[in-house]
């Protein structure tokens, strides 16, 4: 067997014989809601669960959750509102777990201090961290129900309609429960100052 013949026929390797892993086989289409939805779906579940770290979990959990059940996705909704739903979904049931148990801890400061841009004067970073805690601090006071229906409209810039999808709610409810969520933000931010 010459060398012509191994760069024509190269030996195989147990590794290459070996199954991928799962990420080199993760359809291109899921792939791609990965990358458009996933900086939203943290976001979200940052401002539902109040803590970076746990956010971080809660969205690898929910694009985990969303790749086992891919193949049974009917296509009903979009799927932003899909992911959507399971995010808030398990989000809840991590607060309820958590709170259920008494855990408090404080939120990573390393957040706040890396949204500003770079060109931001010092100033206007800590105006922007203060802002970010006040709103979060605040958030943290309001019922999961008013907390979401908030992020979904402010953070997401859903319609009434498209929260009204994803809370089993109609558009009418939602309006109205979004004028008390409002008030019941103003009243406790102005509380925070």
């Amino acid at each position: 067997m010459g060398v012509e013949s191994l760069v024509d026929n190269p030996i195989e390797t147990q590794a290459e014989r070996a199954p991928r892993p799962v990420l080199d086989r993760v359809p291109d289409e899921f792939a791609e809601l990965y990358h458009a939805h996933s900086r939203e779906i943290f976001y979200l579940t940052l401002r539902l669960l109040g803590e970076p770290h746990k956010a971080e979990d809660a969205t690898h959990d929910v694009f985990l959750k969303a790749y086992k059940k891919w193949a049974d996705f009917r296509g009903d909704s979009s799927a932003r509102a899909w992911l959507y739903r399971i995010a808030i979904n398990h989000c809840s049931n991590l607060r309820q777990s958590w709170h259920s148990r008494n855990l408090v801890t404080g939120a990573d400061e390393s957040l706040w201090e890396n949204t500003a841009a770079q060109t931001d004067s010092p100033l206007r970073v800590l105006e922007i961290k203060e802002l970010g805690d006040r709103i979060q601090k605040t958030l943290d006071q309001l019922s999961e129900e008013y907390r979401l229906l908030l992020v979904l409209v402010a953070d997401a810039e859903l319609s009434y309609d498209g929260i009204a999808n994803l809370t089993n709610q109609t558009p009418d409810a939602v309006r109205g429960k979004l004028h008390r969520a409002r008030k019941a933000f103003a009243a406790h931010f102005l509380k925070t100052a």
